[in-house]
């Protein structure tokens, strides 16, 4: 098995995300490595924010710092990251720059036109990535698939 000593773990604050830190939290543990917790903030068109950046940024890393506390296992080593850009290309840009060996993160399971509009961060992490990259669903669609997924040999009634 692989030695996990970096693992990088992008969070866009929703449950799936949470999900994914919390797999990483554990890999981390297992692995003695060190957490990267880094929350990306899309830039606007335009590049304007209503608000001062300082603010906003500080506002992310009070978010991010808690969400960790409340996600992560007291003895995990972790460090929280807050960046702003394009969140694919600041990924990919920090799991170079780390040397990670591990990537985790959520898959938001946008299909059809919803992913051809809103496009797919983790897509383009998976196809760049300089590491593996271990993608976390969300719980609805595991929901579904262990609906739909055979169960094994169905009996038929005897004829007489």
């Amino acid at each position: 098995m692989s030695r996990f000593n970096k693992i990088l773990c992008p969070v866009d604050f929703d449950q799936t995300s949470l999900s994914a830190l919390r797999c990483a939290s554990e890999l981390t543990r297992e692995h003695n490595a060190i957490l990267y917790l880094l929350h990306v903030m899309k830039v606007p068109p335009g590049g304007e924010v209503a608000l001062p950046l300082g603010k906003v940024e500080a506002a992310a890393q009070a978010k991010l710092e808690r969400i960790g506390h409340q996600n992560i296992q007291p003895e995990t080593h972790s460090i929280v990251l807050v960046m702003m850009g394009d969140p694919a290309a600041k990924i990919l840009q920090l799991a170079s720059q780390l040397g990670a060996d591990l990537i985790v993160m959520a898959t938001h399971g946008r299909k059809g036109l919803r992913r051809l509009v809103l496009g797919s961060v983790t897509e383009h992490v998976v196809r760049e990535a300089p590491c593996p990259v271990l993608t976390v669903k969300p719980k609805a669609a595991r929901a579904r698939a262990s609906r739909t997924q055979p169960r094994g040999p169905r009996r038929t009634p005897e004829k007489r």
